[in-house]
C-alpha cells in the first residue's frame, strides 16, 4: 500500500479520538469564595475572569433589570461525547456595575 493511501486513514482515527473545547476554563471555586454580592465590581470580576463569552439582560418577575454575563468551558472526546463535561456561571450586575446575584453548574462544590 502506497503511504498517502495510509495517511487518510490516519487522519480519521485521529479526528475521531480528538477532544473538543469550547469556551475558557475557570475556577468557580475561586470565584465563590472571592466574589460579595453588593461590592464585587465588573472590573474585578474581569480580571479574575477575563472577558465574558456572552454580555446580555436578565429581566425578573418583578420588573428588575440586570447585566449578565456569561462564562462557559466544555469539553468532550468524539465520537458520542458521553465523556462531556460542561460548566457555566451566570453573573448579573446591578445599574452601579456590583454583583447582583450569580449562580453557576456543572461542577461539584
Amino acid at each position: 500500500m502506497r503511504p498517502a493511501k495510509l495517511v487518510f486513514p490516519m487522519l480519521l482515527m485521529v479526528s475521531a479520538c480528538a477532544t473538543v473545547q469550547i469556551g475558557r476554563d475557570f475556577d468557580l471555586a475561586a470565584f465563590d469564595s472571592r466574589v460579595q454580592r453588593g461590592v464585587t465590581t465588573q472590573a474585578e470580576v474581569r480580571n479574575w475572569l477575563g472577558a465574558p463569552t456572552a454580555v446580555g439582560m436578565a429581566v425578573e418577575s418583578g420588573g428588575g433589570r440586570f447585566e449578565e454575563w456569561t462564562y462557559y468551558h466544555g469539553t468532550g472526546r468524539f465520537p458520542g461525547m458521553s465523556d462531556a463535561r460542561v460548566k457555566i456561571l451566570q453573573i448579573k450586575f446591578d445599574q452601579r456595575g456590583l454583583v447582583h446575584a450569580y449562580n453557576w453548574s456543572g461542577e461539584p462544590k
